[in-house]
């Protein structure tokens, strides 16, 4: 896997320095080991400014691709999701679909997932859970589908010619 990712892991503990990062460094050694450079690491409190503020910065940096840890779920610190969406410009939900799916196999909690996935720009943004198991096996659900993603991303960006002329599928038109 040739890409260039980022991981930004998304909690209060860990920020302050009172808990080792286990699914950060276990995203990022899982990345390592299938080609991929990581061009940041970082670690941010759980803060929507802050975590939208990373995001912006390490997309606009040129990442393929950015996994986040943390902050997924229901509690009121739980603010990853709301953070990722401010910087997204096209959701795409079957990635986060798949992770609940597939992790609903694992555990009940999966259902508490609020995990959202994305593009900006030319680079994909994944949330996964904060657990290190919970992180690792989420990445192993989207790995099939990251290449793939990256390369129609990396494609030509269509011009105008490419766009449906207004009113093409009303239904005076079908």
């Amino acid at each position: 896997m040739n890409m260039k990712a980022a991981i930004l892991t998304a909690s209060d503990r860990c920020a302050r320095g009172e808990q080792r990062d286990e699914s950060g460094q276990a995203l990022y050694a899982a990345m390592r080991a299938r080609g991929a450079e990581i061009a940041a690491y970082e670690i941010v409190p759980d803060d929507v400014e802050r975590i939208a503020a990373k995001l912006r910065e390490m997309a606009d940096m040129g990442v393929q691709v950015i996994l986040t840890t943390g902050g997924t779920g229901i509690a009121a610190t739980d603010v990853t999701p709301e953070a990722t969406r401010q910087v997204l410009e096209r959701e795409v939900p079957g990635i986060a679909e798949a992770m609940r799916a597939a992790s609903l196999a694992s555990t009940p909690h999966a259902m508490l997932s609020r995990a959202v996935a994305g593009v900006r720009g030319r680079t994909l943004i994944i949330n996964l859970p904060g657990s290190p198991k919970g992180a690792w096996q989420c990445l192993q659900v989207v790995l099939p589908v990251l290449e793939h993603a990256v390369e129609l991303l990396q494609g030509p960006v269509p011009d105008e010619s490419h766009r449906p002329p207004p009113g093409w599928n009303t239904p005076e038109t079908r």
